[in-house]
């Protein structure tokens, strides 16, 4: 049955509280007041896992539990994901003081902290933001509450029905309030408040308001569907007699029972019955979240979803919505779920335009729902990196280890050259790219020479920990990075005025090759030892080789000039098979050189201008072999080309090297049977070729000489003699009789030793050399000028023994020679 009510003027009464507490921490404890309830929140760090609340006033304090809880109009809930516990009490709970619509609010909350029980009390006052409707209807999660305006007002008409519900009252014998429970059309024996009090149902007559609650589940409430919707009311009638006047109130609670259900577009879906109470039109909804509306417009640019279908209220909140709360959870996968504090308000109007409003405060949770995370390969093959990029991770999960190919990473990323950087968004969500170099020791590599392509292949494994539990979850990619066309690095080179120039710019695959010059790996050492000018760095291997210096081939020297070849190699790494080489060739103009090659062959150009008189051309100088001439001059340069042990070249021997010497000589007349100096030439030119015996071959040959190393050359320009100490014809054994210091007549050594030493000469002259010698010591010496020698690759295998063979030779040749000079003394 249905009552009309008159409206009387309420004030808006501003908002205001006053709160109180002693002894707990800072940020532990949130109250608030709402248009209808006050709500506190304390930390469940402090709590811990069981705190307990109690209800004060005047009459003692009252533990509020789950049943009393239901009928005093107080909620008590766990929220672990802002990781609080709430209570949330009607304006009319029990506890609760009303004067003048300003509610007071007394509470204990009770926490051990190491076994030991601390109590800590609080207060709040309030007052409604928005004044009361004449029936408001509250539909708590563990119960409803109905309340009306206490004023009697009249009706604008009254239906038949509307006698008919006076009956019960019109028979009572009581003036006691007295109420009646009707569950369809059955109705049900009156009893008294008291009684019905006891049945877990709560009366209360507060300063212009009388308020019916009672749990849901109970006896007198009923449950039924309205447009395929459960729905759970209570219709309870309140009535007293005075003599002749009976007072009667109709408090009937509805609330829609919907669970929820939730979208796989990302959105909560709720309903309810458009019209829950009969003979009512709906006006308005407003919707929000935490205890807060806003209109349906307001919520819909929000996006929320409000509409009506069937003459059903259909209500939709995105999981992105302000307010809500999502968890991650650990389940052998990684899941999810959504919680939403869901809070409706109809509002109705009859046909006096009398306004109800309903509200509903409803906890929507979603089931688990897969959270996958992915991973994206960005690698660039240019960067000569993996990037992986590892998306959608949730606010409460974060990477804090994981393994590359199996090896252990733990974040942050010390000491490495792996870099992971974390990447937020503003969905609530963020990522972690991680970058890996080719070259890393955690990445592998697999060369396929038939292909010509490289594979990188990283197997990453990372370990994520939900927060707070520390769940930890793994996801596993596995990322491969192929560069093709992979061929041995090529050097560019140009040609200098001071040697070749080589450049090779890095790749990240150049690796698989080694470099070489001849046989010896191209080191920093290497370059230093042989004068190279090397640097390198992340991005260029630069090499200088300047001209003369080791691995240098030359070719058609002339006094114009002459070609330089030098030949960088490149090895497998592996087998070390030449694989490609860079060849430069340069023209160089001559100047002054010596070279001594491994063959046995000395090349020297030479300035003759201060050893040849005035008016002369080096045209007509020759070697000690007067039929040894230039190969090429003009009128102060000279080229000579000769084999070591010919032109009269002469021997010195050592424990470490061997020495072939020869002079050049100027001729007055040509063909000439002796060479003498020009009375003003102020020059005695010798050069010399230097070989270590341990990388010679062949030495005492008359066929073949053969060296694994090139010889030392040197151009050596001295002021020529006194007079009178012009040397005749010496032959090539004068330096070897110069070295043993002897003084004796003309010796002629057997020809055993002519040919082992490969020498033409028959005649030995031993004081002639020694008089040269000791004349040159004498004399200011002039600047000697060393010139570098060719160093082509060897051909032969090294004999290691060969320099015992030699010191042998040389004390068998020294005693043989020593008998004869012996003999020609006696």
């Amino acid at each position: 049955m249905a009552f009309g009510f008159c409206f009387g003027v309420a004030l808006l009464l501003s908002l205001w509280s006053r709160a109180e507490s002693a002894g707990l921490p800072d940020g532990a404890l949130r109250m608030e007041c709402h248009d209808r309830y006050f709500t506190m929140a304390v930390d469940l760090s402090f709590t811990g896992e069981e705190p307990h609340f109690e209800a004060v006033d005047e009459t003692g304090a009252y533990a509020i539990t789950q049943q009393y809880a239901a009928q005093c109009g107080y909620s008590i809930s766990v929220l672990p994901l802002p990781g609080d516990v709430e209570l949330r009490a009607s304006y009319f709970s029990c506890q609760t003081k009303n004067k003048d619509d300003i509610f007071t609010f007394n509470f204990n909350l009770n926490v051990t902290h190491e076994g030991k029980e601390s109590t800590y009390p609080f207060n709040k006052t309030c007052s409604p933001s928005l004044p009361w409707s004449p029936r408001e209807v509250t539909c708590e999660t563990n119960y409803m509450e109905v309340s009306v305006k206490s004023e009697v007002t009249c009706p604008s008409g009254t239906r038949k029905d509307d006698w008919s519900s006076l009956k019960p009252a019109h028979s009572s014998t009581t003036s006691d309030w007295q109420v009646r429970f009707q569950v369809d059309d059955e109705q049900f024996p009156p009893m008294n408040i008291s009684d019905a009090r006891k049945q877990g149902y709560v009366f209360l007559l507060t300063d212009g308001r009388l308020v019916f609650r009672a749990p849901y589940g109970q006896p007198h409430s009923f449950c039924t569907e309205v447009n395929g919707v459960p729905v759970e009311a209570i219709h309870a009638t309140i009535f007293s007699r005075q003599s002749w006047v009976v007072l009667m109130f109709d408090l009937v609670a509805a609330c829609s029972m919907d669970e929820g259900l939730y979208h796989e577009s990302g959105y909560m879906m709720w309903e309810t019955p458009e019209t829950l109470f009969p003979n009512l039109d709906g006006k308005q909804v407003n919707v929000g979240l935490n205890g807060e509306l806003v209109a349906q417009p307001v919520a819909e640019d929000k996006g929320f979803i409000v509409g009506r279908q069937n003459n059903t209220i259909q209500i939709g909140i995105p999981n992105y919505a302000e307010g809500v709360y999502r968890k991650s959870v650990v389940n052998v996968d990684l899941y999810e779920f959504y919680v939403f504090h869901l809070y409706l308000e109809q509002i109705l109007v009859d046909e006096d335009h009398v306004e109800t409003r309903i509200r509903f405060l409803r906890t929507l949770v979603t089931p688990l729902l897969p959270r996958p995370i992915f991973a994206e390969n960005q690698t660039v093959l240019v960067e000569n990196m993996f990037t992986v990029y590892l998306g959608d991770v949730p606010e409460d999960v974060q990477v804090n280890a994981g393994h590359l190919n199996r090896q252990e990473i733990t974040v942050p990323l010390t000491n490495t050259s792996v870099i992971m950087t974390k990447v937020v968004h503003p969905n609530n969500t963020h990522g972690y790219k991680l970058k890996v170099p080719f070259e890393d020791p955690f990445v592998m590599q697999q060369f396929s020479k038939e292909d010509a392509v490289l594979h990188y292949m990283l197997d990453i494994n990372f370990t994520l920990t939900v927060l707070p539990e520390n769940d930890v979850y793994y996801h596993m990619v596995s990322v491969v990075a192929s560069v093709t066309d992979v061929s041995p690095p090529v050097f560019d080179a140009v040609c200098t005025e001071s040697g070749i120039s080589f450049k090779l710019d890095h790749r990240p695959f150049d690796y698989l090759w080694e470099i070489t010059i001849g046989l010896d790996l191209l080191t920093s050492e290497l370059a230093a030892q042989h004068g190279y000018m090397m640097s390198n760095d992340s991005n260029s291997l630069l090499l200088e080789v300047p001209l003369f210096s080791h691995g240098y081939e030359y070719k058609n020297i002339s006094l114009k000039g002459f070609f330089g070849t030098f030949e960088i190699l490149v090895r497998d790494l592996a087998t070390a098979e030449v694989q490609s080489s860079t060849i430069k060739t340069c023209p160089f103009p001559t100047t002054e050189l010596i070279l001594c090659s491994t063959d046995g062959t000395m090349t020297v150009v030479v300035d003759l201008s201060l050893a040849i008189p005035s008016g002369g051309v080096a045209a007509r100088t020759n070697l000690r072999d007067k039929y040894c001439g230039p190969t090429e001059t003009d009128r102060k340069w000279a080229l000579f080309s000769l084999s070591l042990n010919s032109c009269g070249s002469t021997v010195k021997l050592n424990r470490e090297n061997v020495t072939y010497q020869n002079e050049i000589f100027y001729s007055k007349k040509v063909h000439s049977p002796s060479k003498v100096p020009s009375e003003n030439a102020t020059e005695r030119v010798t050069m010399q070729c230097t070989y270590p015996l341990a990388g010679l071959i062949r030495l005492f040959s008359v066929y073949r000489f053969d060296s694994d190393a090139a010889g030392i050359g040197s151009v050596i320009h001295t002021k020529r003699p006194a007079a009178g100490l012009q040397s005749p014809t010496i032959q090539p054994t004068s330096a070897l009789t110069t070295m043993l210091g002897l003084q004796s007549p003309t010796i002629q050594p057997t020809s055993a030793l002519t040919t082992m030493l490969g020498l033409q000469s028959p005649t030995i002259q031993p004081t002639s050399a020694l008089t040269t010698m000791l004349a040159t010591t004498r004399q200011a010496t002039l600047p000697i000028s060393y010139k570098p020698a060719i160093h082509p690759p060897a051909r032969h295998v090294k004999v290691s023994k060969f320099r015992h063979l030699v010191n042998a030779l040389k004390k068998g040749v020294l005693q043989s020679l020593q008998t004869k000079v012996n003999a020609a003394r006696i």
